[in-house]
């Protein structure tokens, strides 16, 4: 496996993460119940850190683009693309408003726009970058290294170690049962 494909592996397994976590929390009854509280929690704290991590990568990639040449059919579709509707500061926002609402209404927002418009966006983005993209460039956009990795799977681990009986959650797989 070379490096592009090392990096588009572990920003899949994080899309998959968080759309796992995304699920759960969703799928959650809006009242704050002993059980739960500690695993709310640990998505909340596993979004706000991860979704960052996508904001970030959206100032990496608006950067190298501006040196990219005007002309370059690649900078054209990524400079569409971020321009979207549904970056990652606007899901931090929707989970903020989900947050201090607490309503069941205001979760399944967030996830419906995770799910539709943010994840949208980031497939145009990726499609922008291509299987072809520089190995320069993927690694512009990922900001990944082995601290991160660990990061992430360490709060994606803590996440499933506090899910309650009621809810399944993988990394493929997510049903409230």
């Amino acid at each position: 496996m070379n490096e592009p494909e090392l990096i588009r592996a572990q920003l899949a397994a994080e899309r998959q993460h968080l759309a796992a976590v995304t699920d759960a929390i969703a799928a959650l009854d809006a009242q704050p119940a002993p059980d739960v509280a500690e695993f709310r929690q640990a998505c909340v704290d596993y979004l706000v850190c991860v979704l960052a991590w996508y904001e970030q990568r959206d100032g990496r990639l608006a950067q190298l683009l501006e040196r990219k040449a005007p002309e370059d059919a690649t900078r054209a579709a990524l400079d569409e693309a971020l321009g979207r509707h549904g970056g990652s500061r606007q899901a931090l926002e929707k989970l903020e408003a989900a947050l201090a609402g607490n309503r069941a209404a205001a979760w399944r927002e967030f996830a419906q726009f995770f799910h539709r418009v943010w994840s949208a966006r980031r497939d145009a983005l990726e499609a922008g970058l291509g299987a072809e993209g520089r190995v320069g460039d993927w690694r512009a956009l990922g900001g990944i290294d082995a601290d991160t990795i660990l990061e992430e799977r360490a709060r994606y681990a803590r996440v499933r170690a506090l899910a309650p009986a009621h809810v399944a959650l993988s990394a493929e797989v997510l049903s409230a049962r």
